[in-house]
């Protein structure tokens, strides 16, 4: 397992070399987009508008659903684009299982785009004005809401793999899922809190809010169900993508346009 996430890191790396320039029209189509919403937002509230913290927790969910963005059309794009070239089968008859290939690529290209990511955060926070914190605690949380990302991912793949194009579906996720990466669930109540705490990676960003835009401590309670959430999603996603792999396998149309 080893060997192939290293030799997925290898091509991950030879890839974004090769097409720098894409990675960098990327990160200006990020900062320019939300430094876009940000300015219209002022102009329409007046000279008058104080975000106060709820600037910092709007950046940190639009990071937050850039990287999830990236992760979830990962498998997905990889699915479509391996059949478009025609190397669609050779993954599926690798010495290592499908799942696993395509969970190493994915996770070695997010550490390269890691790089990206915290340059869109620098950039945003340079233009905006307002520097969130770090602490390391926040790893946690974020390994949460990446593996419920990775179980959206998985779920999208296994829809590529029956469908073959799946490119309207993805779009229309955009936005749900800025809408999880967005909306402050963690300070909903009552019934609407337990609804908050079932949506995908919703508790870990709630958390990830918490930490770097209100420097609030951890809270370990809602840790635990975030990391409940996260395994829960990922697994979900897993199953639907070995199961879509049996069936496409069973009928022969693997690799069908």
């Amino acid at each position: 397992m080893l060997e192939l996430f290293l030799a997925e890191l290898k091509r991950g790396r030879i890839q974004f070399r090769r097409y720098l320039f894409e990675s960098i029209g990327g990160i200006a189509i990020a900062t320019l987009t939300f430094y876009g919403l940000f300015l219209s937002a002022s102009y329409i509230a007046g000279p008058g508008l104080k975000f106060g913290d709820r600037l910092d927790a709007i950046i940190v969910g639009y990071v937050l659903w850039t990287l999830v963005l990236f992760v979830m059309t990962s498998i997905s794009g990889t699915l479509q684009r391996e059949a478009q070239t025609g190397t669609l089968e050779q993954l599926f008859i690798s010495p290592f299982s499908a799942s696993q290939v395509f969970l190493s690529r994915a996770i070695a290209d997010l550490l390269l785009q890691f790089g990206l990511i915290g340059a869109i955060l620098v950039i945003i926070m340079a233009l905006t004005g307002r520097w969130l914190a770090f602490p390391l605690s926040l790893i946690l949380p974020l390994l949460t809401v990446l593996l419920g990302a990775y179980g959206i991912s998985f779920a999208m793949g296994s829809l590529a793999l029956i469908f073959k194009r799946v490119g309207q579906v993805s779009g229309i996720f955009q936005f749900g899922l800025l809408f999880l990466m967005s909306i402050p669930t963690e300070e909903w109540t009552g019934g609407m809190r337990i609804v908050g705490n079932l949506l995908p990676m919703s508790p870990g960003a709630g958390i990830l809010r918490n930490l770097m835009a209100r420097q609030l401590p951890l809270d370990l309670p809602q840790l635990s169900i975030a990391l409940i959430n996260g395994g829960l999603y990922f697994a979900l996603g897993i199953c639907l993508f070995s199961w879509a792999e049996r069936r496409v396998k069973r009928y022969g149309n693997l690799n069908d346009y």
